[in-house]
Protein backbone atom coordinates (compact mmCIF):
# COMPACT_ATOMS: atom_id res chain seq x y z
CA UNK A 1 0.00 0.00 0.00
CA UNK A 2 1.41 3.59 -0.64
CA UNK A 3 0.09 7.06 1.18
CA UNK A 4 0.91 10.20 -0.14
CA UNK A 5 1.77 11.78 3.53
CA UNK A 6 0.13 15.27 1.99
CA UNK A 7 -2.76 13.85 1.35
CA UNK A 8 -3.24 10.01 2.68
CA UNK A 9 -4.13 8.36 -0.73
CA UNK A 10 -3.92 4.72 -0.69
CA UNK A 11 -2.82 2.56 -3.56
CA UNK A 12 -4.09 -1.10 -2.69
CA UNK A 13 -1.00 -3.69 -3.52
CA UNK A 14 -2.39 -7.17 -5.15
CA UNK A 15 -0.06 -10.43 -5.34
CA UNK A 16 0.83 -11.97 -8.53
CA UNK A 17 3.36 -11.60 -11.50
CA UNK A 18 3.05 -11.90 -14.85
CA UNK A 19 5.38 -13.90 -16.33
CA UNK A 20 6.42 -14.56 -20.01
CA UNK A 21 8.33 -17.47 -21.60
CA UNK A 22 9.64 -17.32 -24.61
CA UNK A 23 8.68 -20.18 -26.72
CA UNK A 24 11.46 -22.14 -28.99
CA UNK A 25 11.58 -21.44 -32.59
CA UNK A 26 9.03 -18.24 -32.30
CA UNK A 27 10.91 -14.35 -32.77
CA UNK A 28 10.38 -12.53 -29.18
CA UNK A 29 8.02 -10.20 -30.76
CA UNK A 30 6.02 -13.24 -31.79
CA UNK A 31 6.24 -14.69 -28.63
CA UNK A 32 5.39 -12.06 -26.92
CA UNK A 33 2.45 -11.16 -29.62
CA UNK A 34 0.80 -14.24 -28.46
CA UNK A 35 0.80 -12.73 -24.97
CA UNK A 36 -1.33 -9.74 -26.18
CA UNK A 37 2.23 -7.67 -25.79
CA UNK A 38 2.35 -5.64 -28.87
CA UNK A 39 6.35 -4.56 -29.03
CA UNK A 40 6.40 -0.92 -30.52
CA UNK A 41 8.13 -0.63 -33.97
CA UNK A 42 12.08 0.40 -34.29
CA UNK A 43 13.61 1.28 -36.64
CA UNK A 44 16.89 -0.86 -37.38
CA UNK A 45 18.94 2.40 -38.50
CA UNK A 46 18.34 3.60 -35.35
CA UNK A 47 21.44 1.75 -34.05
CA UNK A 48 24.01 3.49 -36.63
CA UNK A 49 23.12 6.75 -34.95
CA UNK A 50 24.10 6.11 -31.30
CA UNK A 51 25.53 9.44 -30.75
CA UNK A 52 22.28 11.65 -31.97
CA UNK A 53 20.48 9.02 -29.64
CA UNK A 54 22.94 9.35 -26.76
CA UNK A 55 21.65 10.94 -23.43
CA UNK A 56 18.58 9.19 -23.38
CA UNK A 57 16.93 6.06 -22.86
CA UNK A 58 13.67 3.30 -22.83
CA UNK A 59 12.61 0.97 -20.49
CA UNK A 60 9.69 -1.53 -19.96
CA UNK A 61 8.31 -1.53 -16.80
CA UNK A 62 5.92 -3.74 -15.44
CA UNK A 63 2.23 -3.55 -14.80
CA UNK A 64 0.41 -5.19 -12.20
CA UNK A 65 -3.51 -5.42 -12.28
CA UNK A 66 -3.30 -1.37 -13.36
CA UNK A 67 -2.47 -0.69 -9.57
CA UNK A 68 1.27 -0.53 -9.63
CA UNK A 69 3.81 0.44 -12.53
CA UNK A 70 7.86 -0.77 -11.58
CA UNK A 71 10.63 -2.14 -13.33
CA UNK A 72 14.62 -2.72 -12.47
CA UNK A 73 17.30 -0.89 -11.85
CA UNK A 74 20.60 -2.09 -10.36
CA UNK A 75 22.85 -0.79 -7.70
CA UNK A 76 26.50 -1.41 -6.83
CA UNK A 77 29.45 -3.29 -8.13
CA UNK A 78 29.37 -5.85 -9.25
CA UNK A 79 25.46 -4.99 -9.47
CA UNK A 80 22.21 -6.63 -7.58
CA UNK A 81 19.09 -6.21 -9.33
CA UNK A 82 16.13 -4.87 -7.82
CA UNK A 83 12.41 -3.84 -9.01
CA UNK A 84 11.65 -0.42 -8.20
CA UNK A 85 8.27 1.33 -8.50
CA UNK A 86 8.74 4.65 -10.19
CA UNK A 87 6.59 6.92 -8.30
CA UNK A 88 6.64 10.69 -9.46
CA UNK A 89 4.92 11.46 -6.02
CA UNK A 90 7.87 11.20 -3.78
CA UNK A 91 11.62 12.14 -4.14
CA UNK A 92 13.76 9.55 -2.09
CA UNK A 93 15.16 5.96 -3.54
CA UNK A 94 15.81 3.30 -1.13
CA UNK A 95 15.70 -0.44 -1.10
CA UNK A 96 15.57 -3.55 0.79
CA UNK A 97 18.27 -4.24 2.59
CA UNK A 98 20.29 -7.04 4.76
CA UNK A 99 20.31 -4.58 7.65
CA UNK A 100 15.97 -5.10 7.71
CA UNK A 101 14.37 -8.44 9.08
CA UNK A 102 10.64 -7.63 8.99
CA UNK A 103 7.99 -9.66 7.39
CA UNK A 104 7.86 -6.89 4.38
CA UNK A 105 12.14 -7.46 3.75
CA UNK A 106 11.85 -10.80 4.50
CA UNK A 107 9.78 -11.50 1.62
CA UNK A 108 11.81 -9.22 -1.01
CA UNK A 109 15.38 -8.94 -2.42
CA UNK A 110 18.02 -7.27 -0.39
CA UNK A 111 20.84 -4.91 -0.86
CA UNK A 112 23.77 -5.86 0.45
CA UNK A 113 26.44 -3.19 0.48
CA UNK A 114 29.10 -5.79 1.86
CA UNK A 115 29.15 -6.83 -2.07
CA UNK A 116 29.25 -4.14 -3.56
CA UNK A 117 32.70 -2.49 -3.77
CA UNK A 118 31.61 0.81 -4.98
CA UNK A 119 29.37 1.10 -1.83
CA UNK A 120 30.42 3.77 1.08
CA UNK A 121 27.64 4.63 4.20
CA UNK A 122 26.97 8.26 4.73
CA UNK A 123 26.20 7.27 8.53
CA UNK A 124 22.72 9.13 8.62
CA UNK A 125 19.65 7.45 9.29
CA UNK A 126 15.97 8.38 7.73
CA UNK A 127 11.83 8.27 8.48
CA UNK A 128 9.84 7.68 5.49
CA UNK A 129 5.97 8.19 6.38
CA UNK A 130 3.76 6.80 3.96
CA UNK A 131 0.40 7.27 5.55
CA UNK A 132 -0.52 4.39 6.13
CA UNK A 133 2.75 2.95 5.83
CA UNK A 134 6.17 3.60 7.48
CA UNK A 135 9.91 3.22 6.46
CA UNK A 136 13.07 3.33 8.85
CA UNK A 137 16.38 2.72 6.91
CA UNK A 138 20.36 4.58 6.80
CA UNK A 139 21.58 6.33 3.69
CA UNK A 140 24.58 5.52 1.64
CA UNK A 141 26.28 5.64 -1.86
CA UNK A 142 26.75 3.30 -4.60
CA UNK A 143 26.78 3.56 -7.97
CA UNK A 144 22.93 2.79 -9.85
CA UNK A 145 21.89 1.87 -12.99
CA UNK A 146 18.08 2.94 -14.46
CA UNK A 147 18.01 1.67 -17.99
CA UNK A 148 21.57 2.09 -18.95
CA UNK A 149 21.58 5.48 -17.55
CA UNK A 150 25.21 4.51 -15.03
CA UNK A 151 24.94 7.54 -11.78
CA UNK A 152 27.98 7.44 -9.53
CA UNK A 153 27.91 8.30 -6.31
CA UNK A 154 23.72 8.15 -6.30
CA UNK A 155 22.61 8.78 -2.20
CA UNK A 156 20.15 5.59 -1.60
CA UNK A 157 17.93 4.62 1.19
CA UNK A 158 18.94 1.39 2.65
CA UNK A 159 15.97 -0.39 4.94
CA UNK A 160 16.54 -1.23 8.41
CA UNK A 161 13.14 -1.63 9.54
CA UNK A 162 9.57 -1.92 7.77
CA UNK A 163 7.06 -2.43 10.76
CA UNK A 164 3.06 -3.50 9.07
CA UNK A 165 1.77 -5.48 6.81
CA UNK A 166 1.66 -2.36 4.05
CA UNK A 167 5.07 -3.14 2.16
CA UNK A 168 4.62 -7.02 2.28
CA UNK A 169 2.39 -7.89 -0.63
CA UNK A 170 3.96 -4.96 -2.79
CA UNK A 171 5.29 -6.50 -6.02
CA UNK A 172 8.49 -4.16 -5.79
CA UNK A 173 12.02 -4.40 -3.67
CA UNK A 174 12.07 -0.52 -3.02
CA UNK A 175 10.51 2.82 -4.62
CA UNK A 176 12.83 5.27 -6.88
CA UNK A 177 10.94 8.74 -6.54
CA UNK A 178 11.17 11.38 -9.30
CA UNK A 179 9.51 14.76 -7.76
CA UNK A 180 11.19 17.63 -7.15
CA UNK A 181 14.28 17.52 -4.21
CA UNK A 182 12.51 20.17 -1.86
CA UNK A 183 10.56 17.08 -0.34
CA UNK A 184 12.93 14.57 -0.17
CA UNK A 185 13.37 13.08 3.53
CA UNK A 186 16.99 13.77 4.55
CA UNK A 187 17.45 15.90 2.08
CA UNK A 188 18.64 12.93 -0.10
CA UNK A 189 19.26 13.92 -4.14
CA UNK A 190 17.30 12.46 -6.52
CA UNK A 191 17.93 10.04 -9.10
CA UNK A 192 16.97 12.72 -11.84
CA UNK A 193 18.58 15.66 -10.49
CA UNK A 194 22.19 13.47 -10.20
CA UNK A 195 20.81 12.75 -14.22
CA UNK A 196 21.44 16.44 -14.97
CA UNK A 197 24.06 17.24 -12.50
CA UNK A 198 26.05 14.41 -14.17
CA UNK A 199 24.96 15.66 -17.76
CA UNK A 200 23.84 12.08 -18.59
CA UNK A 201 21.14 13.55 -20.21
CA UNK A 202 20.28 15.22 -23.47
CA UNK A 203 17.03 16.35 -22.33
CA UNK A 204 16.45 17.17 -18.39
CA UNK A 205 13.21 15.75 -19.22
CA UNK A 206 11.67 12.07 -18.67
CA UNK A 207 7.77 10.61 -19.80
CA UNK A 208 5.56 7.40 -18.91
CA UNK A 209 3.55 5.46 -21.18
CA UNK A 210 1.43 3.17 -18.95
CA UNK A 211 -0.17 0.09 -20.44
CA UNK A 212 -4.06 -0.62 -20.29
CA UNK A 213 -6.18 -3.91 -18.84
CA UNK A 214 -2.73 -5.09 -16.79
CA UNK A 215 -1.23 -5.69 -20.31
CA UNK A 216 2.31 -5.14 -20.52
CA UNK A 217 4.35 -2.73 -22.94
CA UNK A 218 4.29 0.22 -20.08
CA UNK A 219 7.82 2.22 -20.82
CA UNK A 220 9.39 4.82 -19.11
CA UNK A 221 11.99 7.33 -20.93
CA UNK A 222 14.61 9.49 -19.69
CA UNK A 223 16.26 12.59 -21.88
CA UNK A 224 13.60 12.22 -24.21
CA UNK A 225 10.06 11.45 -25.67
CA UNK A 226 9.32 8.08 -27.54
CA UNK A 227 7.00 9.75 -30.62
CA UNK A 228 5.44 6.14 -30.95
CA UNK A 229 3.36 5.99 -27.86
CA UNK A 230 0.78 9.46 -28.49
CA UNK A 231 -0.87 10.61 -30.88
CA UNK A 232 -1.47 14.41 -31.58
CA UNK A 233 0.28 17.26 -30.37
CA UNK A 234 1.85 17.61 -26.26
CA UNK A 235 0.05 19.99 -24.57
CA UNK A 236 2.11 21.63 -22.16
CA UNK A 237 1.39 23.30 -18.38
CA UNK A 238 3.69 25.02 -16.41
CA UNK A 239 4.42 23.14 -12.88
CA UNK A 240 3.04 25.28 -9.80
CA UNK A 241 4.66 24.28 -7.01
CA UNK A 242 8.47 22.50 -7.59
CA UNK A 243 7.50 19.84 -4.96
CA UNK A 244 5.18 17.23 -6.21
CA UNK A 245 5.02 17.23 -10.01
CA UNK A 246 1.56 19.70 -9.09
CA UNK A 247 -0.24 21.37 -12.19
CA UNK A 248 -3.40 23.67 -12.11
CA UNK A 249 -6.93 23.11 -13.70
CA UNK A 250 -8.58 25.96 -14.45
CA UNK A 251 -11.92 23.82 -15.10
CA UNK A 252 -13.70 20.62 -14.71
CA UNK A 253 -16.66 19.65 -17.19
CA UNK A 254 -19.53 16.56 -16.50
CA UNK A 255 -20.34 15.48 -20.46
CA UNK A 256 -18.66 18.79 -22.02
CA UNK A 257 -20.74 20.85 -18.76
CA UNK A 258 -18.67 23.38 -16.72
CA UNK A 259 -19.14 22.37 -13.40
CA UNK A 260 -17.91 25.70 -12.18
CA UNK A 261 -15.81 23.70 -9.29
CA UNK A 262 -12.42 25.42 -10.10
CA UNK A 263 -13.78 28.46 -11.02
CA UNK A 264 -11.62 30.04 -8.44
CA UNK A 265 -8.68 27.60 -9.43
CA UNK A 266 -7.80 24.08 -8.35
CA UNK A 267 -4.50 21.98 -8.26
CA UNK A 268 -3.33 18.86 -8.91
CA UNK A 269 -0.85 16.37 -8.30
CA UNK A 270 -0.04 14.10 -11.11
CA UNK A 271 1.46 11.07 -9.93
CA UNK A 272 2.48 7.63 -11.04
CA UNK A 273 2.36 6.07 -7.98
CA UNK A 274 -1.15 6.69 -6.77
CA UNK A 275 -3.95 4.12 -8.68
CA UNK A 276 -6.89 6.05 -8.58
CA UNK A 277 -7.87 8.85 -9.82
CA UNK A 278 -8.47 11.42 -6.69
CA UNK A 279 -11.35 13.92 -5.73
CA UNK A 280 -11.58 16.85 -3.15
CA UNK A 281 -13.75 15.31 -1.33
CA UNK A 282 -16.40 18.17 -1.53
CA UNK A 283 -17.03 16.92 -5.76
CA UNK A 284 -17.53 13.32 -4.41
CA UNK A 285 -20.91 13.45 -3.90
CA UNK A 286 -21.45 15.45 -7.24
CA UNK A 287 -20.06 13.25 -9.41
CA UNK A 288 -21.03 9.90 -7.88
CA UNK A 289 -24.83 11.34 -8.69
CA UNK A 290 -23.89 12.15 -12.13
CA UNK A 291 -22.30 8.66 -12.43
CA UNK A 292 -25.71 7.24 -10.39
CA UNK A 293 -23.14 4.84 -8.45
CA UNK A 294 -24.23 3.10 -4.76
CA UNK A 295 -22.04 2.60 -2.07
CA UNK A 296 -21.68 -1.05 -1.10
CA UNK A 297 -21.38 -2.57 2.38
CA UNK A 298 -17.52 -2.13 2.09
CA UNK A 299 -17.79 1.43 0.96
CA UNK A 300 -17.01 1.17 -2.65
CA UNK A 301 -18.69 3.06 -5.03
CA UNK A 302 -20.55 0.37 -8.01
CA UNK A 303 -22.34 0.81 -11.08
CA UNK A 304 -24.64 -1.47 -12.95
CA UNK A 305 -21.69 -3.11 -15.59
CA UNK A 306 -24.55 -2.94 -18.40
CA UNK A 307 -24.73 1.02 -18.36
CA UNK A 308 -20.58 1.29 -18.79
CA UNK A 309 -21.37 3.22 -22.27
CA UNK A 310 -23.70 5.47 -21.11
CA UNK A 311 -21.67 7.00 -18.27
CA UNK A 312 -20.86 10.53 -18.31
CA UNK A 313 -17.30 11.62 -19.68
CA UNK A 314 -15.67 14.20 -17.59
CA UNK A 315 -12.73 16.52 -18.73
CA UNK A 316 -10.37 18.66 -17.21
CA UNK A 317 -9.52 21.74 -18.60
CA UNK A 318 -5.68 22.53 -18.24
CA UNK A 319 -3.87 25.53 -19.48
CA UNK A 320 -7.16 26.48 -22.05
CA UNK A 321 -6.65 22.02 -23.32
CA UNK A 322 -9.95 20.21 -22.71
CA UNK A 323 -8.67 16.13 -21.44
CA UNK A 324 -11.21 13.88 -21.26
CA UNK A 325 -11.86 10.94 -19.67
CA UNK A 326 -14.09 8.13 -20.29
CA UNK A 327 -15.89 5.78 -18.44
CA UNK A 328 -13.62 3.29 -19.71
CA UNK A 329 -10.91 4.86 -17.64
CA UNK A 330 -12.74 5.29 -14.56
CA UNK A 331 -14.78 1.74 -14.56
CA UNK A 332 -12.61 -1.44 -12.78
CA UNK A 333 -14.32 -4.07 -14.47
CA UNK A 334 -13.91 -7.61 -12.02
CA UNK A 335 -15.55 -11.14 -12.03
CA UNK A 336 -15.65 -12.87 -8.75
CA UNK A 337 -17.41 -16.64 -8.21
CA UNK A 338 -19.37 -15.68 -12.12
CA UNK A 339 -20.57 -12.28 -11.36
CA UNK A 340 -19.14 -9.49 -13.10
CA UNK A 341 -18.65 -6.19 -10.73
CA UNK A 342 -18.15 -2.52 -11.66
CA UNK A 343 -16.42 -0.23 -9.59
CA UNK A 344 -15.66 3.07 -9.51
CA UNK A 345 -11.92 4.44 -9.65
CA UNK A 346 -12.34 7.45 -8.33
CA UNK A 347 -11.93 8.15 -4.47
CA UNK A 348 -11.43 11.18 -2.15
CA UNK A 349 -8.88 12.87 -0.80
CA UNK A 350 -9.86 15.30 2.71
CA UNK A 351 -7.07 18.01 2.16
CA UNK A 352 -6.62 21.22 -0.10
CA UNK A 353 -3.89 22.30 -1.67
CA UNK A 354 -0.68 24.57 0.10
CA UNK A 355 -2.69 27.52 -1.30
CA UNK A 356 -5.85 26.29 -0.23
CA UNK A 357 -6.98 25.38 -3.55
CA UNK A 358 -9.05 22.23 -3.93
CA UNK A 359 -6.78 19.40 -4.60
CA UNK A 360 -7.09 16.49 -7.17
CA UNK A 361 -4.77 13.73 -7.80
CA UNK A 362 -4.06 12.31 -11.64
CA UNK A 363 -3.24 8.86 -10.63
CA UNK A 364 -3.03 6.03 -13.25
CA UNK A 365 -6.99 6.21 -13.75
CA UNK A 366 -5.61 9.39 -15.65
CA UNK A 367 -2.22 8.79 -17.07
CA UNK A 368 -3.28 5.51 -18.54
CA UNK A 369 -5.38 7.79 -20.95
CA UNK A 370 -2.62 10.32 -21.71
CA UNK A 371 1.17 9.81 -22.09
CA UNK A 372 2.88 12.62 -19.59
CA UNK A 373 6.63 14.46 -20.18
CA UNK A 374 7.76 15.95 -17.22
CA UNK A 375 10.08 18.29 -18.06
CA UNK A 376 12.74 20.05 -15.30
CA UNK A 377 14.46 22.31 -17.74
CA UNK A 378 11.60 24.41 -18.21
CA UNK A 379 9.43 23.21 -14.94
CA UNK A 380 6.30 22.01 -16.69
CA UNK A 381 4.48 18.98 -17.72
CA UNK A 382 3.16 17.54 -20.82
CA UNK A 383 0.13 15.57 -22.15
CA UNK A 384 -0.85 14.13 -25.33
CA UNK A 385 -2.95 11.34 -26.09
CA UNK A 386 -1.71 7.88 -25.54
CA UNK A 387 -1.74 5.26 -28.49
Amino acid sequence: MKCLVAVLVCVVLAEGIVKIPLQKHKSMREALRDKGIELPYQDPALKYQADEFAGSASMYINNYADTTYYGAISIGTPPQSFQVLFDTGSANLWVDSVYCNTQACNTHTKFNPQQSSTYSGKGQTFYLPYGAGSLYGTFGYDTVNVGGIVINNQEIGLSTNEPGQNFVVAKFDGILGLSYPSISAGGETPVMDNMISQNLLSADMFAFYLSRGGQQGSVLSFGGVDNSLYQGQIYWTPVTSQTYWQIGVNGFQINGQETGWCSQGCQSIVDTGTSALTAPSQFLGSIMQAIGAQQNQYGQYMVDCSQINNLPTFSFVISGVSLPLPPSAYITQTNQNGYQYCSVDISPTYLPSQDGQPLWIMGDVFLREYYSVYDRSNNRLGFAAAV
